[in-house]
């Protein structure tokens, strides 16, 4: 029925708002490189958050948004960043890490960072660090048991116990820009945001 289609505030029908307006709501973002939640775009256009769901879904598939799921039940969208193509000896997969798309500034810290093992071990443990990284960005004040229960299982990165990839993780993940780790027998890290990481665009 007509009567039960969805408006916003300013009478207009959410369904006949363009995917594109989503985009506004990445455009306003004080930090240019924290990826936003589909509880973001709600509030920006005023909808339900299956019908923001649906837009950033159709700027996906558009090609205009990255997405990933985060933790069992979360999920961040993107602008993703062009580069310039860099010169290597390597080819194929083995250019293709966990950090491709994500901004500039943090790809090249993930790389940076220290994490044990190689090959595809590594790479795994880059995507833990980066999956743990982004929950920290969705949840800016978050404790360990946060990132064993909603990172991990996603992203055991061949480690045989939670505590083994949490002794590999934490320290690198106090590296990434904008994280403050806890002080000494503190337990939540926060994420500092715009306040210290300002993302390296090109």
């Amino acid at each position: 029925m007509a009567n039960d289609r969805e408006r916003n505030s300013h009478g207009q029908y959410t369904d006949r708002i363009p995917p594109e307006a989503a985009l506004e709501a990445f455009d306003e973002r004080d930090d240019l490189g924290r990826p936003l939640t589909a509880d973001d775009v709600m509030d920006h256009l005023e909808c339900s958050r299956r019908t923001a769901h649906n837009k950033l879904t159709d700027l996906v598939d558009e090609g205009v948004l990255e997405t990933r799921k985060i933790g069992a039940r979360g999920r961040v969208w993107w602008v993703p960043i062009e580069t310039e193509p860099k010169e290597s000896t390597t080819t194929g997969r083995e250019t293709r890490d966990a950090t491709e798309r994500t901004p500039s500034a943090v790809q090249q810290a993930i790389r940076d960072v220290d994490l044990p093992g190689s090959g595809s071990a590594l790479e795994a443990r880059r995507e833990a660090l980066l999956a743990s990284y982004q929950y920290l960005i969705e949840h800016p004040s978050a404790k360990k048991s946060d990132f064993l229960e909603n990172v991990y299982p996603d992203n055991q990165a061949a480690f045989e116990t939670d505590e083994g990839w949490w002794n590999a993780i934490q320290p690198a993940l106090k590296e990434l820009p904008g994280v403050d780790p806890p002080e000494e027998r503190g337990h939540i890290w926060n994420f500092l945001g715009g306040d210290r990481f300002t993302p390296t665009l090109g």
